[in-house]
């Protein structure tokens, strides 16, 4: 197991660097004093999906999309269950195709049907504890689902590129080195580096224990030696000066020492590593898909890659062999009658 050395002095400079790890939450602005409104609903149904042993991030998804659903209700004076039909949620739906962000880009229909998955949900759950009679999205139509290959993996230079990125003559540095190391070598998605503990990782065995990842499921990992060997000397050079909190037993802390970074500060610093190495494609989830593109490009079995990036379904893992061109590639190469050279005379 990869063990901590004692508390040292603070190495001069160190807190000259960026500190920022956590966000504070914004109030969702929704009416929540009748007792019989949707805001007061909505409360209960985010506090019974917690209790039904839903995922955080699920809970959080449900949360936005109800929030910006509801805000658009009560701009319409729509502030009960009973004065939400059909037609409403469909004119919602419409809504939301011709909205435009504030970078005047239209919402995904991934998006789009996002949300109206959690609203469905929602008045579903409302008939389910007879405040409805009537369940007024049953019969809704969905956006069709967008099936889309991942962004476009990196090339071995350009991640090494990346790597190269954080100033390890500075601690950050070295914490930094050591998350990009593990995002690359071991594949796994944002929030589970965010959630990892310092006695997830074994050098000696050289896994990575995951903790409740995707639909709250643990899982086993590899991680390779490079990876191992950053994340060493983060632990006996940098984390024994970072930590202000003795008990807190996360692997990769904020700036402040006392919590692990936010899911949201973690993708700041890696979109500002991918951006320095001249790349203007992804952040934390680049890495994950490049590391499943490589591998099957290097001969990996797709079944080896379900298991390491913690798929539930092959067909979720099959995408990455349309990414991965390389073999077709060579086959068109070795095929195509345009390639061929021209027959000798």
């Amino acid at each position: 197991m990869v063990m901590q050395r004692p508390n040292r002095n603070r190495p001069p400079g160190w807190r000259a660097q960026s500190r920022r790890g956590g966000q504070a939450q914004q109030a969702d602005g929704l009416n929540k004093t009748d007792p019989h409104g949707m805001g007061r609903w909505y409360e209960i149904y985010l506090e019974q999906l917690a209790v039904r042993n839903y995922a955080s991030h699920t809970i959080s998804n449900r949360r936005l999309a109800l929030t910006a659903f509801l805000r658009w209700c009560q701009d319409r004076d729509l502030l009960r269950p009973q004065d939400v039909t059909r037609p409403i949620l469909e004119s919602y739906q419409r809504w939301m195709y011709h909205h435009r962000k504030k970078n005047g880009n239209p919402l995904g229909f991934t998006t789009q049907r996002g949300r109206m998955v959690a609203i469905k949900d929602y008045f579903r759950w409302l008939c389910r504890q007879n405040v409805l009679l009537h369940n007024p999205a049953s019969e809704l139509e969905m956006p069709r689902n967008e099936r889309k290959l991942p962004q476009g993996a990196l090339s071995e230079p350009e991640v090494e590129r990346i790597l190269m990125q954080p100033d390890i003559t500075q601690p950050l540095g070295i914490r930094d080195r050591a998350i990009l190391e593990t995002f690359y070598s071991s594949g796994i998605r944002r929030m589970e580096v965010v959630r990892l503990h310092i006695g997830d990782v074994s050098a000696e065995r050289g896994i990575v224990f995951v903790r409740q990842g995707k639909g709250k499921k643990d899982r086993v990992v590899p991680i390779g030696a490079r990876a191992l060997t950053w994340i060493t000397k983060y632990l006996h050079d940098v984390r024994p000066d970072m930590v202000t909190n003795p008990r807190e037993q996360a692997l990769f802390l904020s700036g402040y020492g006392d919590t692990a970074m936010s899911a949201g500060y973690l993708t700041r610093l890696v979109t500002s590593y991918v951006r320095n190495a001249g790349i203007t494609k992804g952040s934390c989830h680049l890495f994950r898909h490049s590391c499943a593109t490589l591998m099957l490009e290097n001969g990996a079995d797709v079944r080896y890659i379900q298991e390491m990036l913690g798929h539930a379904n092959l067909s979720t893992t099959a995408i990455y062999t349309e990414v991965s061109i390389r073999q077709l590639q060579r086959v068109h190469a070795m095929t195509h009658p345009a390639e061929k050279p021209a027959a000798s005379a």
